[in-house]
Formats: structure tokens, C-alpha cells, sequence
């Protein structure tokens, strides 16, 4: 049985140590799995080899619920998915919503008794696994409207500062400059055919290290400088 500790940023810039450490602080013994991925699908690299990874007896942990899924009806298939192969779903933030809390509940059903009183205890039971699914799928709603919201506050947020004359992003025509560009366009400028080297764009753009979007694009800025 493994235990496996699943934390998600959406952009690079933001710090995925908080998730981390509440993991391991609830399971020391944890793998942790990190992924950087802006968008609420579930359609995730480290999050699909993760998924199709675990068996049954296996735990994922997570920091909240979000971190899951940010889409209900996709976060939602995928805990049900899980919960029938047996793989153990902890939320460390939403412990109520947990695989252990659900099964409990469905586990927990009201004895019958052979008598006429069965036809209500059989209903009460029923409305209790829907009631503990209900919780569930609430959860996930609640996780993709936070996204939403997000979302909409950051459009406002910009609209309001280009209303107020505010610049938005890098004006037009600016080049940024970073040191692996600076890197990059010196392996460009000595080694490329273009610039009197000796090396073919394919084995430059190897050399350099950079994607060939990125290798034309320096090459282009180089040969405007000349």
C-alpha cells in the first residue's frame, strides 16, 4: 500500500511548499507528486500517471479539494472512479467529503427489523447514501465556483486598471530580456551559420537549449540589431 501526496500550483510563480508541508504533516511517509498546471481539467500529466499508477489499498492525499479538480462534474467522476477501485481519497482541508467518511456512511445502514417498520428504514438509509453523495458533489461545486470567481475578479481587476489608463502586460514591440535569452543568443551569434559559425540552426538550436519558437525568434532580434 502506498501513500502518495498530490499538490498543484497553477502558475510557476506561486510557492507549492504550503501543500507540502500540510501533507507531510499529516502523513510523514507520503510521495509526493507536484504539477504546475493552470487549467481546471483533470486531463493533467503527473495527475493522469498518478491516476492509472495507484490500486487498491493505495492513498492520495490532498491539501483541499481544488487541488483535485476544479470542475465538478470531472472531480466528481474521478472520486467515484477511485472510491471503486478501492484507492483511499483523503482532503485535508474537506475531511468530511473523505473516501473513509463516504463508505462509512454507506456502510452504515440502519438494521432492518423483518417487520412493516422496514419499508421506512429502507428509505432513511437510501436518503442517507444520497445525502453523503450530496455532500461530495457540493464540495466539487464549491471548488470550481471558487475558480470562477477567481477568474472573474482577475478580469475585473484588469479591466478597471486599463479603464484607469493603467499599462496592462508588456507594451507592444517590447522585447524581454532574461539571462537565458541573453545565453541563448551569444550560442546563436557565435555557432550559427547565419552569424558566420559553423553550425546548422537544428544543431544550434540544440546547443542553445531553447524551443525553435523561441531559437527564430532571438535569431530574428539579432539579425534587427545588425
Amino acid at each position: 500500500m502506498c501513500i502518495y501526496g498530490y499538490a498543484r500550483i497553477s502558475r510557476a510563480k506561486q510557492s507549492i511548499e504550503r501543500q507540502i508541508r500540510n501533507i507531510k504533516s499529516s502523513y510523514p511517509t507520503a510521495t509526493i507528486i507536484e504539477e504546475v498546471f493552470t487549467r481546471t481539467s483533470l486531463n493533467r500529466k503527473e495527475w493522469q500517471k498518478l491516476f492509472n499508477k495507484v490500486k487498491a489499498g493505495d492513498t492520495i492525499v490532498f491539501d483541499s479539494v481544488s487541488r483535485m479538480s476544479g470542475n465538478a462534474e470531472e472531480g466528481f467522476n474521478a472520486y467515484q472512479e477511485l472510491y471503486n477501485r478501492d484507492v483511499e481519497l483523503v482532503f485535508l482541508k474537506e475531511p468530511h467529503i473523505n473516501t473513509a467518511t463516504y463508505k462509512k456512511a454507506l456502510e452504515n445502514n440502519i438494521e432492518l427489523t423483518g417487520t412493516s417498520v422496514d419499508y421506512i428504514l429502507e428509505g432513511v438509509n437510501k436518503y442517507l447514501m444520497a445525502l453523503a453523495k450530496e455532500q461530495i458533489i457540493l464540495a466539487f461545486e464549491q471548488s470550481e465556483k471558487e475558480v470562477s470567481d477567481l477568474h472573474q475578479r482577475t478580469k475585473e481587476g484588469i479591466e478597471t486598471a486599463r479603464l484607469n489608463g493603467k499599462q496592462i502586460g508588456q507594451p507592444k514591440g517590447t522585447k524581454l530580456t532574461t539571462k537565458k535569452s541573453l545565453a541563448a543568443k551569444e550560442v546563436i551569434k557565435k555557432h550559427s551559420k547565419d552569424f558566420n559559425g559553423t553550425l546548422s540552426d537544428d544543431d544550434c538550436m540544440k546547443l542553445a537549449g531553447i524551443s525553435r519558437n523561441s531559437y527564430y525568434k532571438y535569431k530574428r532580434e539579432l539579425k534587427q540589431q545588425d
